[in-house]
């Protein structure tokens, strides 16, 4: 089973979009090579899937209508370590939500004494002077061809990846096989005042 989740944060008022279900999306088998192959993901592959998909037109189903194709994001470093930061924490953890576990591998959450939530990890990793922010996660799906394919078919993700606000992105993945989805993918979005 696939899990995907999504929040928004835009204009420093904090938007709650529904947390998506199960996806028909395939999931990781639990054979080592999916687990390797996601792992070399790189950055370019993610890009090209992502953008790819903003540059199509397309109808969320969010009761919105249409979207029209909306320009490339680029990669932001900052944005990749909040990523990166909470896919590696909901991989250790076993753990699925936009808040962190508040153990050790929630570093963010850590540091505060407390549970990260997303607009925090991407402050604490240096991305800051924003005017959005916003994540998706998803777990389980064994490429980023699968993860996006995932957020597309939800329409609060779909959402999150087609919104024209965001100019900015960084995409991490972590594995665990022993963890419940084993694969989890973090997408942090952002865009500077």
């Amino acid at each position: 089973m696939t899990h995907l989740k999504t929040l928004s944060l835009t204009f420093i008022s904090l938007f709650f979009i529904a947390c998506g279900g199960a996806s028909d999306a395939p999931t990781a088998s639990g054979d080592t090579s999916t687990y390797e192959n996601a792992e070399k993901t790189t950055k370019s592959e993610i890009l090209n899937a992502i953008n790819d998909a903003r540059a199509v037109a397309r109808d969320c189903k969010d009761g919105n209508g249409f979207v029209s194709a909306v320009p490339a994001l680029t990669w932001n470093d900052e944005l990749y370590a909040s990523a990166y930061e909470h896919s590696y924490d909901l991989a250790q953890s076993n753990t699925f939500s936009h808040y962190g576990s508040g153990t050790a591998s929630d570093i963010t959450g850590s540091n505060n004494s407390n549970s990260s939530y997303f607009n925090e990890r991407i402050k604490a990793n240096g991305y800051v002077g924003y005017k959005t922010v916003g994540e998706n996660i998803a777990g389980g799906q064994g490429s980023i061809q699968e993860a996006v394919s995932a957020w597309l078919a939800s329409p609060a993700h779909c959402t999150n990846l087609m919104n024209g606000d965001f100019k900015e992105i960084g995409v991490a993945v972590v594995t665990d096989s022993s963890s419940e989805y084993g694969i989890y993918w973090t997408q942090s979005f952002g865009a500077k005042k």
